[in-house]
């Protein structure tokens, strides 16, 4: 029954996939010479997954064998970071090479409007520029439209006029409504007779909500996350109509998966660049039942093993289209990880002896280093040796390293992003300097050091409350030598006040660049 099922939604994946196409593509079967000089990029966006959520990064109760394959073959980072301890930010900083604190970048309603400024260089438009067919696939999150969206319409702006000419979406997250699938700028299989509504204010259509049918949920969840119910999953926000462009949680895996197939078959004898935005390992975490049992550690370790799947099935297409000699594929998460995160699915439970973390302190929404300490791996079979890195890094600098990799001008409005491409293909082990972390507050990293600048933003989220994570945030400044103390618990900064006003000081000077 199991084989069965798993083949009819491959099917429904196939079918997806096969009533789409990119906006460019080639007809020639030979790669060009211009292709041959420029290798593709393949950017595997994980969400939530902690430093330590990989068997090659000391996991305990799940492996991964698919990314410990490139883990041991590739570039294995100690030191590297997302730009921020959430989703959102740390998208925007990632696509636009700046820190997100220079935008407001914070996380996203389902219904926000598109966050990044259509008139600026972007990493997919720079790579437009270099000749690159640019495409995402999976998780968006960083807005759409300008507000007030009207999903039975094309919407725009979004991530076409962001320099994608293919996309692929979940409008925001797995657990935001509209739960549908976009297909560049339309919703997917939505009929007009049946108009899709969202609203974050207020209920509107006849779908019951967690609070009112929690008979019908498959997990509970907390009041944040029990509002309108869709295959059996109670979600933030409110949703009306638009009942057959519903998605399935459960296929994710295989509708992604195949759309990022047709996208590099599609492009494959020119250069090109996908944006692989994971859903996994956010919440809901409902894992397909082919990899459901698959860990030690219930739905959120089934669901990274089921991510490792996906990670398979793409190198697996690579060599059998005789491209992964040609790709540089970089594995990394948005943030660090967070157990617990509004759906009783025993994450918390059955985590076991399993530190998501690893030594860090913190998780995501933490100012501490779990909140962006982050694994990343950098693959690119026969052009870079083994070799496991502590070269801090930071993902706002991806976007200049891959310019620099092409020699390509990136936009005059990237203040942030610093070229790293040696570091990045394991070349060296300098990579940043200083760098800033976000996660609520702002802290200043420098070699060894780490300054926590004090939270003067009122109080602390009460929704963090819930979480079980420590946020970092305190009204005094923080200083930690994390040479000696890399799980931050002895704060150094009345000791060292010269220090404190020296980082301070650092702080100030990055954040009034312009």
């Amino acid at each position: 029954m199991k084989t069965n099922k798993l083949f009819l939604i491959l099917a429904a994946g196939l079918f997806f996939s096969c009533n789409s196409s990119t906006k460019k593509t080639t007809s020639t079967d030979e790669p060009t010479e211009q292709h041959v000089l420029k290798p593709n990029f393949i950017l595997l966006y994980v969400d939530d997954l902690g430093y330590a959520d990989l068997s090659s990064y000391g996991a305990k109760g799940v492996e991964t064998p698919n990314v410990d394959h490139m883990a041991k073959n590739g570039v294995l980072f100690t030191d590297a970071h997302s730009s921020a301890a959430t989703c959102t930010p740390s998208r925007y900083s990632l696509l636009t090479g700046n820190y997100a604190f220079r935008n407001n970048a914070a996380i996203l309603p389902g219904d926000a409007p598109l966050l990044i400024d259509t008139s600026i260089v972007t990493l997919p438009k720079m790579l437009q520029k270099a000749g690159y067919t640019t495409g995402v696939v999976g998780k968006w999150h960083l807005g759409l439209g300008y507000g007030k969206v009207d999903w039975n319409k094309p919407i725009t702006p979004g991530p076409g006029e962001v320099g994608f000419d293919y996309s692929f979406l979940l409008p925001a997250t797995g657990d935001r409504v509209p739960t549908v699938f976009m297909e560049n700028d339309t919703v997917v299989n939505l009929s007009q007779d049946d108009p899709l509504t969202v609203s974050y204010e207020h209920k509107v259509g006849n779908r019951p909500l967690g609070t009112e049918r929690p008979d019908l949920l498959k997990m509970k969840a907390d009041p944040q996350h029990s509002q309108t119910i869709v295959n059996g999953i109670s979600r933030i926000g409110y949703m009306g109509g638009g009942k057959s462009a519903e998605w399935k949680d459960e296929e994710f895996p295989f509708v992604f998966t195949e759309k990022a197939i047709q996208f590099i078959q599609d492009n494959k004898t020119t250069p090109f660049f996908l944006y692989f935005s994971f859903h996994d390992i956010h919440v809901p975490r409902a894992p397909n039942a082919r990899f459901q049992g698959a860990s030690e550690m219930g739905p959120r370790g089934d669901a990274i093993v089921q991510m490792d799947w996906v990670v398979g099935q793409i190198n697996t297409l690579l060599e059998k289209e005789d491209l992964a000699k040609n790709t540089i594929l970089i594995f990394t998460s948005d943030n660090g990880p967070v157990l617990d995160d509004g759906y009783m699915d025993k994450a918390v439970s059955m985590v076991g002896n399993h530190k998501p973390a690893g030594p860090y302190r913190g998780g995501k929404y933490s100012i501490f280093e779990g909140g962006t300490r982050v694994p990343m791996i950098v693959y690119w079979p026969g052009h870079i040796k083994p070799v496991k890195s502590s070269a801090m890094m930071n993902q706002v600098d991806i976007y200049a390293s891959l310019a620099g990799l092409l020699n390509t001008p990136m936009g005059n409005k990237v203040l942030d992003s610093e070229n790293h491409i040696d570091a990045l293909l394991g070349k060296t082990e300098n990579g940043r300097k200083i760098m800033i972390e976000e996660g609520f507050t702002l802290a200043i990293r420098d070699g060894q050091w780490k300054y926590i600048a004090p939270f003067t933003s009122g109080e602390i989220p009460a929704w963090m409350a819930n979480k079980d994570i420590e946020s970092g945030l305190q009204k005094q400044p923080q200083l930690y030598n994390l040479a000696e103390d890399k799980g931050e618990q002895k704060n150094l900064a009345d000791q060292k006040p010269e220090l404190v006003e020296q980082y301070a000081n650092k702080l100030k000077i990055i954040m009034d660049k312009s």
